[in-house]
């Protein structure tokens, strides 16, 4: 049977299940990323909440058994406590002693979690950590051919796997590091849209003695109540009732809890404010923001002396550039917050959830610190269909004509083409990138004022409009 090669994307492997996740495609991705991994290896898997993800675990575990790895299962549990597991001693994660593991006071050497993320339910996908590091883009698409070009290997069933526990020390982890919020005198609403961030949370909150509403915290792949994507605002509807009905602050989650929707009575906070709320709590940090940001971030990260770095969209490149940096914090607009400062530099929702905590304890007013933030006028993600084959050949069209635009094109300040094109005009800003992950280009506007905005908006798409005319 052959496997189809778009199912290796930019950040993970990901694809509709028995359609192009199937017995034979799984176990070969689980073979090849065992050789990858190296012989006599440990690899860490969890998956979440889909009800063929434990499936799917069996056939991955067959592939690494193949290649020589050991296997610890942790079951089902959320992405962020996934790769928490990578920075545990082996030995520290087991019930009982292993005597076939070598080093069990090392570290496992990667982990694979088994996600659909916030995608419908028929999908699902691999997300890949290998010595603390993501494995993505170019590595994925090697494998992706490796796999391609030996199609005749049968890899038997062998299921077998180690179980172990890592939500235990995750959970004691959590309720240590914020202590201090024990008894915390706000009333809390969390919607976990029933995916995997209830196998962890609503512990973490009992033992801190929260006072808290839980929304769909029962982990359910069939997302019964709502789709479990946060930064879609027809998703908030039932945290936001629940928040004006009785609560303070509210919570919610994308469907394996590495990202975070944060709610006010006034605002629904996106993930480049966060990163200023939470930079205030840091002295003088390095911030790494995506290009989707708003200029907003930038500008005033640096008014506060702190160092910002504009780079990728992408939560795989985010993390080797904060490695690359040392940065203490990244954010993506959408929610994903990665933290180095008193954590492990990845994106956790549920850790960012007590970050946020943390400054309300202190006493900082969420709403009067963004309210005093300059105002400016933001498009969402205006999402362009195109095709696979077309996407970054658009890109490098609209590259192309902005070399000399028309004469009534807005005066252009400069451009940064670190990830698409984002045009820096006089008074806002535009942006065109392909979608790493779908066949769309993905565009942002920001300005000022709000007809600027709107022009940007209009002028910037009869570009793409030319561009992909020219193909």
């Amino acid at each position: 049977m052959s496997i189809n090669k778009s199912i290796f994307r930019e950040y993970d492997i990901r694809g509709i299940f028995e359609k192009e996740l199937n017995e034979e495609s799984v176990k070969r991705i689980g073979y090849h990323l065992g050789k990858k991994v190296g012989g006599n290896k440990v690899v860490t898997v969890g998956y979440d909440a889909r009800a063929h993800s434990p499936l799917l675990k069996a056939y991955l575990a067959s592939g690494l058994n193949a290649a020589g790895c050991t296997v610890l299962d942790m079951g089902m549990v959320a992405t962020p406590v996934n790769y928490f597991a990578n920075y545990q001693t082996i030995e520290s994660l087991l019930p009982h002693p292993a005597s076939n593991i070598r080093h069990p006071e090392h570290s496992p050497d990667a982990s694979v979690m088994i996600t659909g993320s916030h995608n419908p339910p028929e999908y699902n996908g691999f997300k890949i950590t290998l010595d603390r590091a993501p494995f993505f883009g170019e590595q994925i698409y090697a494998l992706g051919d490796e796999i391609v070009s030996d199609a005749d290997r049968v890899i038997p069933d062998n299921p077998k796997t180690i179980a172990i526990d890592v939500k235990t020390p995750y959970i004691n982890f959590m309720v240590n590091a914020f202590s201090a919020l024990k008894g915390l005198d706000k009333k809390i609403v969390i919607d976990c849209g029933n995916g995997v961030a209830g196998t962890v949370i609503n512990d973490i909150f009992d033992q801190l003695d929260f006072d808290y509403r839980g929304l769909y915290c029962e982990p359910n792949g069939t997302f019964p109540n709502h789709h479990p994507d946060p930064s879609v605002e027809k998703n908030l509807a039932d945290v936001k009732a629940a928040l004006e009905e009785a609560g303070d602050i509210a919570f919610a989650y994308d469907g394996d809890a590495d990202r975070i929707a944060v709610l006010t009575h006034k605002h629904n906070i996106k993930g480049d404010q966060m990163a200023l709320l939470f930079a205030m709590g840091m002295d003088t940090p390095t911030v790494i923001g995506e290009v989707k940001c708003s200029q907003v971030m930038y500008d005033e990260l640096e008014r506060r002396g702190a160092k910002a770095i504009m780079y990728k969209t992408g939560h795989s490149n985010l993390k080797v550039k904060m490695k690359e940096t040392g940065a203490d914090l990244a954010c993506e607009v959408s929610g994903h917050i990665f933290f180095k400062h008193r954590y492990f530099g990845y994106d956790d929702a549920i850790y960012a959830t007590l970050r946020m905590l943390e400054l309300v304890a202190q006493g900082i007013d969420l709403d009067k610190e963004l309210e005093a933030l300059p105002q400016v006028f933001s498009t969402e993600e205006i999402k362009v269909e195109t095709t696979e084959e077309e996407k970054f050949a658009i890109i490098d069209r609209v590259k192309l004509l902005l070399q000399n635009p028309p004469a009534d094109f807005p005066a252009i300040k400069n451009i940064i083409d670190v990830d698409g094109v984002r045009i820096n005009f006089e008074h806002g800003w535009g942006l065109v990138r392909a979608s790493n992950t779908t066949p769309v280009l993905v565009t942002r506007f920001e300005s000022t004022d709000a007809a600027l905005a709107k022009e940007y908006e209009e002028r910037v798409n009869a570009l793409i409009a030319e561009a992909k005319a020219s193909l």
